[in-house]
């Protein structure tokens, strides 16, 4: 009986879907056990660090039992049963969605047992010195890691727990791998704190291993770019060679691009190449452009044929080669800070001070150029220009503003030096004026200048003025002021065969010479100028001296500067009536300090009351004395300075105030 209802119940289809029920809840069970002791023995293993090899070893293997009847009854399902889905649909579906659940869960577990298994490879390759097989399983663990992280449904403790772990291993293999950095990568650098003097230079070296020594045979010898590529995997390539590239900047390259007497000695003895420096005597002041670049390609082709360029080890051939971006990665790092280095210290001062010089310079533009193709070549440079090239070539800009900036400064110098050096300045007497070219206009005037007599025929030419009547009267001037003027004479001069743009601010720095002047010596020499009269008539004399160039100078200039300076701008007219005052001010309030200690001394004078009485005349006797003392004194260090116009003026002014007084209180008594 028992047999015809089991056939029956077989036949109609329940009896298999009751079975397959009671398998799936007895695998369920089973998985639930499983997972129970695999988190267990994670959790020993990782968190309270206990022995637990054979038990993993069980587990997995009941694992892969499982996995085995949850594939069986997966294709049961898929096939046999799936003809009577139409009579339990809701029966059919739990049952696959209880399975899906137990596969996600066996998933999770095949994730920890490869994350086990890349531990175990780990901790072998490590202690056999494979670093970058061991690199290759860490990054294996790590990606278990993150594959069981993104399942929401995992225990968060025994993630913990597991992060931790890959923590302290990738940590670990960072200190062997830096250990092994720095047996291959020596820097030998004396303790001291000048870090800039020649002697601290002379004793740095950098001593390069491509490959260990192997003192012991079960210890085998590591190679340089097996340690990069390790590095490499792990992500901190970049750091390494980011701490690597500064110390050859500040110790390397950098005393090489601002030392003249430094340069580079290589000296190779296999396995080790070391790089040292020596003292070459040398009368420059500034390394030349041309001869710091062959000194920091001579480091740069060291470092890229035992650095950089590494051959790669014989099962790492399919790798990704460390080397594809090692040069470009140390270029990027350094090529900025190495880049403005060379222009501050070398290329700055290369640039010339004479337009005439400016055709020399083309080998230095040429030498940058070799010297970053020759870096391209090696891939520390990328196929776009530089800023150091840009630099190079920009040499009409560089060059007008490092004059301009001498100009000033050479002009500043003048104007804060003495002003009692003093020369005398005649009517005959002119200043180094620069030789001109002629121009076309120049032998129109020169032919205009030969007609005997105007068009109303009543001037003639051949009749002249007299040959001083627009110069400068007798006086005497600061040698300082003298050569102020021959300062902007000269810069003129090269303006007339730079390119406009320098012209033009060429120009503009002769406009700006004369107001520094007109700002900086009254406030520089305010305190003389107040207190000595013949430093006064000196500041006098020079501010009309530059008023009378400045009449001339931009008229001198204007047909011979570049074509926008030639439209009415070119011209100084306007700085004179400034200059003028500027003396004028200056003399005046000497002379108003002078009238005031005359007056000051005629007070003593007691009004000239009582002659008789001898205390009475004394005073006034003193009075007079002391004013015809002060006006004597005034002669003597005027009458030398002043013109003689000037100097009449002035001590007649200062005589008649006297005397006016005299007379004035004199007359009071009447």
């Amino acid at each position: 009986m028992a047999s015809f209802v089991t056939e029956v119940l077989a036949h109609s289809g329940r009896l298999e879907k009751e079975d397959l029920g009671t398998r799936i809840s007895r695998l369920t069970r089973q998985v639930e056990e499983i997972k129970g002791e695999v988190c267990n023995m994670i959790s020993k293993k990782y968190s309270e660090f206990l022995p637990s090899m054979q038990t993993a070893q069980d587990l997995v293997t009941q694992v892969h039992k499982l996995s085995d009847d949850i594939d069986q009854l997966k294709s049961r399902i898929e096939s046999e049963v799936r003809r009577d889905l139409h009579v339990s649909t809701a029966e059919f579906t739990d049952l696959k969605h209880q399975l899906q659940r137990d596969s996600l869960v066996l998933n999770l577990l095949k994730q920890l047992q490869e994350f086990s298994t890349a531990i175990e490879d780990y901790n072998c390759a490590i202690a056999e010195k494979k670093y970058v097989t061991a690199a290759k399983h860490l990054e294996e663990a790590q990606k278990c890691w993150k594959l069981l992280k993104s399942r929401k449904c995992f225990d968060l403790k025994l993630l913990k727990s597991l992060s931790m772990e890959l923590t302290i291993q990738k940590q670990n293999i960072l200190y062997h791998l830096g250990e092994e950095w720095q047996k291959l990568i020596v820097w030998k650098v004396p303790p001291s704190k000048d870090t800039n003097s020649l002697e601290f230079h002379l004793q740095t070296e950098l001593h390069l291993c491509t490959e260990q020594s192997q003192k012991e045979e079960k210890s085998p010898a590591l190679s340089m770019s097996s340690v990069l590529l390790a590095f490499s995997i792990l992500g901190e390539l970049n750091t390494k060679l980011k701490s690597f590239g500064k110390m050859l900047l500040n110790y390397i390259l950098k005393p090489l691009a601002s030392c003249p007497s430094l340069h580079a000695v290589v000296e190779s003895q296999p396995p080790v190449v070391t790089l040292r420096f020596e003292s070459v005597t040398t009368n420059l002041e500034y390394p030349s452009p041309s001869d710091v670049f062959v000194k920091i390609k001579l480091v740069l082709e060291m470092l890229h044929k035992q650095l950089l360029d590494l051959p790669l080890d014989a099962d790492l051939e399919n790798e990704k080669p460390p080397q594809m971006a090692l040069a470009e990665m140390l270029g990027d790092l350094i090529w900025e800070d190495l880049s403005e280095c060379l222009i501050k210290n070398c290329l700055v001062y290369s640039i010339p001070t004479n337009s005439s010089k400016l055709q020399q310079y083309e080998e230095i533009i040429q030498s940058t150029e070799e010297f970053e193709n020759t870096l391209k070549k090696m891939r520390f440079l990328k196929g776009d220009t530089t800023d150091l090239l840009k630099y190079a070539r920009n040499i009409n800009s560089h060059f007008a503003n490092k004059k301009c900036q001498d100009v000033i400064v050479a002009a500043r110098n003048l104007m804060t030096s003495e002003i009692h050096n003093t020369v005398k300045i005649t009517p005959d007497a002119k200043i180094n004026l620069p030789d001109l070219p002629c121009t076309e206009d120049d032998e129109k005037v020169q032919k205009v200048s030969k007609v005997p007599y105007d068009e109303a025929g009543k001037l003639k030419p051949e009749n002249p003025l007299d040959q001083h009547s627009f110069s400068m009267p007798t006086c005497r001037i600061s040698e300082s002021v003298q050569k102020l003027m021959e300062l902007a004479y000269q810069t003129l001069l090269e303006a007339t065969t730079s390119s406009d743009q320098c012209a033009v601010q060429l120009f503009y720095s002769v406009r700006n010479i004369f107001h520094l002047f007109h700002d900086v010596v009254p406030t520089y020499h305010k305190e003389n100028l107040q207190k000595l009269p013949q430093l006064a008539a000196i500041h006098h004399n020079n501010c009309m001296y530059i008023a009378h160039h400045l009449l001339t100078l931009g008229h001198q200039f204007t047909l011979r500067l570049a074509p926008i300076l030639c439209d009415g701008t070119a011209t100084f007219v306007d700085l004179v009536p400034g200059f003028r005052r500027l003396g004028t001010e200056c003399f005046l309030a000497q002379m108003r300090a002078q009238k005031g200690e005359l007056l000051e001394r005629l007070s003593s004078a007691r009004n000239f009351l009582n002659m008789d009485d001898e205390e009475n005349y004394s005073a006034a006797n003193k009075a007079i004395r002391q004013v015809l003392h002060q006006l004597k004194r005034l002669g003597i260090v005027w009458q030398d300075v002043l013109p003689v116009n000037i100097y009449c003026k002035a001590m007649g002014t200062l005589l008649n105030t006297a005397v006016s007084e005299i007379i004035g209180r004199i007359t009071a008594l009447e």
